[in-house]
C-alpha cells in the first residue's frame, strides 16, 4: 500500500522570501512614522537581516548625524545618505528603513524601484509629533514651530512617498497589528505581481 506523502505547507514569511526572489524591502516615510521599530520586527518576522541606514551613515561618517549637519551640512549629509542607500540595496533580501528626505532623490528612488519593494509609513501629523517629541537627534526639527517645519517637509515629500509600492497606515496601535498588515499586503502584493509577470511571458 502506497502512503501519499503531502508537502507541508509554507509560512506566509517563507512565501513573501521567494516571491522576494533576493530583493531588498524598503521603508521609506517622515521621521516618526516608525521605521526602525516597525522595520525590525518586519525583519525579525521573515528572519532577514535588518538595516537602518541612518545608522549606517553614522558608521560611515563616524559621527552623528546632528554633528554631519551641524559641521557639513544638509547637502553633504543627503550625498552621503544617496551612496550608502546605493550600498544597501547591492545584495539582499533584508529590510531598510530609510531616512526620511531619502526617496527626495531621483537616483535613490531608481534604485529602490528595481532592487526592492517600497513601503511607506503613513502617519499623520499629531502622531509623527507625539513621536518626535520623545527624541532629540532630529536636526531638521531644532526649530521655534517644529510642527510648522513638519508640516512642510510632508508636504514637499509626500509626491515621492507615494510612488512607494504599498502605503501602510501607521498608526497608534500595537506594532503587532500594523506588522500583519504589512505581510497580508506583502503576500498579495507579491503574488499579484508574480501572476502578471507569467503572464506577460511568451506563450503563456
Amino acid at each position: 500500500m502506497t502512503v501519499n506523502q503531502q508537502t507541508p505547507e509554507t509560512s506566509p514569511g517563507e512565501r513573501i522570501l521567494t516571491a522576494l526572489a533576493g530583493r531588498n524591502i524598503v521603508l521609506v516615510g517622515m521621521m516618526g512614522a516608525g521605521k526602525t521599530s516597525i522595520g525590525k520586527r518586519l525583519a525579525a518576522a521573515l528572519a532577514i537581516p535588518f538595516t537602518d541606514a541612518d545608522h549606517e551613515i553614522e558608521i560611515a561618517a563616524n559621527m552623528t548625524i546632528p554633528e554631519i549637519f551641524e559641521t557639513y551640512g544638509e547637502d553633504h549629509f543627503r550625498d552621503g545618505e544617496r551612496k550608502v542607500i546605493a550600498r544597501l540595496l547591492c545584495d539582499g533580501p533584508k529590510v531598510i528603513a530609510t531616512g526620511g528626505g531619502a526617496v527626495s532623490n531621483s537616483e535613490t528612488r531608481e534604485r529602490i524601484g528595481r532592487k526592492a519593494v517600497s513601503i511607506w509609513l503613513k502617519a499623520d501629523i499629531p502622531v509623527l509629533l507625539e513621536r518626535v517629541r520623545r527624541r532629540s537627534n532630529r536636526p531638521l526639527l531644532r526649530a521655534p514651530d517644529p510642527e510648522g517645519v513638519l508640516r512642510k517637509l510632508l508636504t514637499e515629500r509626500e509626491q515621492h512617498y507615494a510612488g512607494s509600492d504599498l502605503t501602510i497606515v501607521s498608526h497608534n496601535a500595537p506594532h503587532q497589528v500594523v506588522l500583519e498588515e504589512i505581510l497580508d499586503r506583502l503576500n498579495l502584493h507579491l503574488r499579484v505581481g508574480a501572476r502578471q509577470q507569467q503572464s506577460a511571458e511568451p506563450g503563456t
